[in-house]
Protein backbone atom coordinates (compact mmCIF):
# COMPACT_ATOMS: atom_id res chain seq x y z
CA UNK A 1 0.00 0.00 0.00
CA UNK A 2 2.71 2.92 0.83
CA UNK A 3 4.79 1.68 -2.32
CA UNK A 4 1.70 2.82 -4.51
CA UNK A 5 0.86 5.86 -2.22
CA UNK A 6 4.25 7.52 -2.73
CA UNK A 7 3.98 7.67 -6.87
CA UNK A 8 0.30 8.90 -6.28
CA UNK A 9 1.45 11.43 -3.96
CA UNK A 10 4.57 12.73 -6.90
CA UNK A 11 1.40 12.76 -9.40
CA UNK A 12 -0.45 14.50 -7.16
CA UNK A 13 2.31 17.04 -6.93
CA UNK A 14 2.98 17.41 -10.65
CA UNK A 15 -0.70 17.76 -11.54
CA UNK A 16 -1.03 20.07 -8.98
CA UNK A 17 1.46 22.82 -9.21
CA UNK A 18 5.53 23.21 -9.16
CA UNK A 19 8.16 22.73 -7.88
CA UNK A 20 11.36 25.44 -7.14
CA UNK A 21 14.59 25.25 -5.88
CA UNK A 22 14.39 27.67 -4.01
CA UNK A 23 10.96 27.67 -2.27
CA UNK A 24 8.59 24.29 -1.63
CA UNK A 25 4.98 24.00 -0.83
CA UNK A 26 3.94 20.99 0.75
CA UNK A 27 1.16 18.46 -0.62
CA UNK A 28 -1.48 20.29 1.09
CA UNK A 29 -0.82 23.99 -0.01
CA UNK A 30 -0.57 22.29 -3.67
CA UNK A 31 -3.66 19.81 -3.49
CA UNK A 32 -6.86 20.76 -3.84
CA UNK A 33 -8.77 18.93 -0.53
CA UNK A 34 -10.27 16.76 -3.04
CA UNK A 35 -6.92 15.96 -4.95
CA UNK A 36 -5.91 15.70 -1.36
CA UNK A 37 -8.53 12.83 -0.28
CA UNK A 38 -8.37 10.90 -3.24
CA UNK A 39 -4.78 10.39 -3.35
CA UNK A 40 -5.31 9.11 0.47
CA UNK A 41 -3.42 11.59 2.22
CA UNK A 42 -5.41 12.08 4.59
CA UNK A 43 -5.13 9.07 6.03
CA UNK A 44 -1.52 9.67 7.03
CA UNK A 45 -0.31 10.93 10.47
CA UNK A 46 1.11 14.08 10.67
CA UNK A 47 4.88 13.12 11.14
CA UNK A 48 4.10 10.02 7.62
CA UNK A 49 2.75 13.18 6.12
CA UNK A 50 5.63 15.53 7.19
CA UNK A 51 7.97 12.57 6.35
CA UNK A 52 6.23 12.55 2.51
CA UNK A 53 6.55 16.51 2.26
CA UNK A 54 10.49 16.11 3.23
CA UNK A 55 11.04 13.33 0.76
CA UNK A 56 9.29 15.35 -2.01
CA UNK A 57 11.32 18.49 -1.70
CA UNK A 58 14.62 16.29 -1.38
CA UNK A 59 13.96 13.70 -3.86
CA UNK A 60 11.66 16.31 -6.47
CA UNK A 61 12.84 19.65 -5.79
CA UNK A 62 15.86 20.12 -7.89
CA UNK A 63 15.79 17.39 -9.73
CA UNK A 64 12.43 17.59 -11.08
CA UNK A 65 12.05 21.14 -11.12
CA UNK A 66 12.21 21.04 -15.11
CA UNK A 67 9.52 18.41 -15.35
CA UNK A 68 7.16 19.27 -13.45
CA UNK A 69 4.33 22.07 -14.53
CA UNK A 70 4.61 25.31 -13.35
CA UNK A 71 1.48 26.40 -11.28
CA UNK A 72 -0.26 28.50 -14.00
CA UNK A 73 -3.75 28.41 -12.00
CA UNK A 74 -5.71 32.00 -12.09
CA UNK A 75 -4.06 32.57 -15.20
CA UNK A 76 -5.42 32.94 -18.60
CA UNK A 77 -5.11 30.39 -20.88
CA UNK A 78 -4.33 27.53 -18.43
CA UNK A 79 -3.76 24.20 -19.28
CA UNK A 80 -4.70 22.61 -15.97
CA UNK A 81 -6.99 24.88 -14.22
CA UNK A 82 -9.00 23.49 -11.45
CA UNK A 83 -12.01 25.19 -10.43
CA UNK A 84 -10.83 26.24 -6.74
CA UNK A 85 -7.64 27.06 -5.04
CA UNK A 86 -6.88 26.70 -1.47
CA UNK A 87 -4.91 28.68 0.67
CA UNK A 88 -3.95 31.04 3.68
CA UNK A 89 -2.92 34.60 3.60
CA UNK A 90 0.06 34.46 5.85
CA UNK A 91 0.60 36.79 8.94
CA UNK A 92 -1.44 39.62 9.94
CA UNK A 93 -4.53 40.32 6.83
CA UNK A 94 -6.77 43.49 6.57
CA UNK A 95 -9.77 42.56 4.24
CA UNK A 96 -9.90 45.00 1.03
CA UNK A 97 -11.87 47.64 0.44
CA UNK A 98 -10.64 48.99 -2.80
CA UNK A 99 -9.37 47.89 -6.35
CA UNK A 100 -5.90 47.17 -7.23
CA UNK A 101 -4.99 46.00 -3.60
CA UNK A 102 -2.36 42.66 -3.89
CA UNK A 103 -2.78 39.75 -1.93
CA UNK A 104 0.03 37.08 -1.35
CA UNK A 105 -0.76 33.53 -0.72
CA UNK A 106 1.30 30.81 1.41
CA UNK A 107 1.69 29.39 -2.07
CA UNK A 108 3.41 32.41 -3.49
CA UNK A 109 0.56 33.33 -5.45
CA UNK A 110 -0.41 36.98 -5.54
CA UNK A 111 -4.19 38.16 -6.92
CA UNK A 112 -4.86 41.54 -7.42
CA UNK A 113 -8.18 42.97 -6.42
CA UNK A 114 -10.41 43.79 -9.73
CA UNK A 115 -13.67 44.67 -8.22
CA UNK A 116 -15.09 44.55 -4.40
CA UNK A 117 -18.81 43.55 -4.69
CA UNK A 118 -18.89 43.77 -0.54
CA UNK A 119 -15.57 45.38 1.45
CA UNK A 120 -14.59 42.72 3.91
CA UNK A 121 -12.41 44.70 6.66
CA UNK A 122 -11.32 42.25 9.72
CA UNK A 123 -7.52 41.63 11.48
CA UNK A 124 -7.08 37.75 11.08
CA UNK A 125 -3.86 36.12 11.21
CA UNK A 126 -3.32 33.00 8.88
CA UNK A 127 -6.83 33.10 7.47
CA UNK A 128 -7.37 30.46 5.46
CA UNK A 129 -8.93 31.42 1.98
CA UNK A 130 -10.66 30.01 -1.26
CA UNK A 131 -10.78 31.31 -4.64
CA UNK A 132 -12.84 29.92 -7.08
CA UNK A 133 -13.28 30.12 -10.76
CA UNK A 134 -16.68 31.61 -11.99
CA UNK A 135 -17.52 32.09 -15.75
CA UNK A 136 -15.32 34.00 -18.57
CA UNK A 137 -12.38 33.38 -16.90
CA UNK A 138 -13.48 35.17 -13.80
CA UNK A 139 -11.89 34.44 -10.35
CA UNK A 140 -13.81 34.75 -6.44
CA UNK A 141 -11.67 35.65 -3.43
CA UNK A 142 -13.10 34.64 -0.55
CA UNK A 143 -11.99 34.55 3.32
CA UNK A 144 -13.33 31.08 4.68
CA UNK A 145 -16.01 31.86 7.49
CA UNK A 146 -16.69 35.12 5.77
CA UNK A 147 -19.33 36.03 2.88
CA UNK A 148 -17.72 38.47 1.11
CA UNK A 149 -15.83 37.66 -1.97
CA UNK A 150 -13.85 40.24 -4.16
CA UNK A 151 -13.14 39.73 -8.01
CA UNK A 152 -9.80 38.56 -8.41
CA UNK A 153 -6.75 38.11 -11.14
CA UNK A 154 -3.57 36.44 -10.71
CA UNK A 155 -0.56 38.60 -11.16
CA UNK A 156 1.71 36.18 -9.97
Amino acid sequence: MRRLLLPLALAAAVAAGHAQAQSFSSLEERMTESEFKAAGLDKLSEEELAALNAWLAREVGETAASALAEDRRGFPADRYEPDLIRSYVPGEFRGWSRKGELITLANGQVWEVLEVSSRLSVKLTDPAVTITRGVLGAWYFKVDGYNARASVKRVK
